[in-house]
């Protein structure tokens, strides 16, 4: 897979070499490419932000650098093309495992007050929000999303650990214990150290159910 950002800002995205996506990387399973959208600008002083039409506060991304580099990077439009935006569909892990089914992607990372419509109309396929809050860029959501779908490409993680998880089968997972069996007092429940494993998994299961309840019941709806 490979993957496509534009920002304003390139030196956030240093995160994404460390840890399980660097290696993914070096291993050429997953291609991430950040792209500087400052270098297509038109304006001499390499200006890619400007005053709102109708007032208000903050500046814009003026849609000329925006649309200039997203057909700069996708040309033919074969990518699926994403605006990380407040306004946008809320992530889901339903929504992470069909983007791993792309074969690339084009992230667009909003700053300041947003971007110009009409670079959104004229390039973006879809719209999406990790939550309900604002950050003051699409920088941090970008990589968040890189992070989502690079999990569910051949090769990045082994097979069962996407099997078994929070929202694999719409519940939140279970918790987890390693050694020693006791620390400061707290042992590792009894049933994980029996060898049972028709009794681990039904309390693994015992346990998913009502963290989700407690935690968030309307995954159970």
């Amino acid at each position: 897979m490979k993957i496509t950002v534009l920002t304003l800002f390139p030196e956030m995205f240093s995160a994404l070499n460390a840890s399980i996506l660097g290696r993914a990387q070096r291993d050429n399973k997953v291609e991430i490419d950040v792209v500087d959208i400052r270098a297509y600008t038109e304006d001499k002083h390499l200006k890619c932000d400007d005053y709102p039409f109708g007032g208000g506060a903050g500046m814009v991304m003026m849609a000329q650098p925006v649309v200039n580099a997203i057909e700069a990077v996708d040309p033919g439009h074969g990518a699926k093309r994403i605006y990380l935006s407040p306004k946008g569909t809320p992530l889901s892990q339903e929504k992470v495992v069909a983007l791993g089914g792309e074969e690339s992607l084009v992230l667009l990372c909003g700053h300041y007050e947003g971007v110009d419509q009409r670079a959104i109309d004229l390039c973006i396929d879809e719209e999406i929000s990790i939550g309900d809050y604002v950050l003051t860029g699409g920088e941090l959501p970008a990589m968040v999303l890189c992070d989502c779908v690079a999990r569910y490409v051949d090769g990045v993680l082994s097979p069962a650990s996407l099997v078994d998880e929070s929202f694999s089968d719409g519940l939140l997972e279970y918790p987890h214990y390693t050694r020693p069996i006791s620390f400061r007092g707290l042992t590792v429940p009894e049933v994980l150290r029996s060898g049972n494993h028709a009794e681990i998994d039904k309390w693994r299961r015992e346990q998913a159910l009502a963290l989700t309840k407690a935690r968030r019941p309307d995954l159970l709806k």
